[in-house]
């Protein structure tokens, strides 16, 4: 009899899932200054200026504006801690998430 040499394949290691990412939001109100909506981007979301204005200024002429894209808890957080500095300023400025 002849001698056959098996060869093991090596083992598949499953890959981790990456997490669902979700879209943070800013939508547009009528009421909410300016200065004070690129105020929270930079605080919330460590924008800079310009990059605050280019979002509220979107979010001014198209009625929303993506803000940043963050895993779910990152960008539920974020989202509610700038709700609550609008709100605590008397301001109906509302963030959303939304997945990607």
């Amino acid at each position: 009899m002849s001698e056959t040499e098996t060869i093991k394949r090596p083992e598949e290691k499953a890959k981790p899932k990456r997490p669902p990412l979700y879209k943070v939001i800013l939508l547009n109100d009528d009421f909410t200054p300016r200065d004070f909506v690129t105020k929270v981007l930079q605080g919330v979301f460590r924008m800079s200026e310009g990059e605050a204005l280019g979002v509220m200024l979107t979010a001014h002429q198209l009625g929303a504006s993506v803000v940043a894209v963050f895993t779910r808890e990152i960008a539920e957080e974020k989202s509610a801690q700038a709700n609550r500095m609008g709100q605590d300023e008397g301001y109906p400025l509302t963030f959303t998430t939304e997945k990607e």
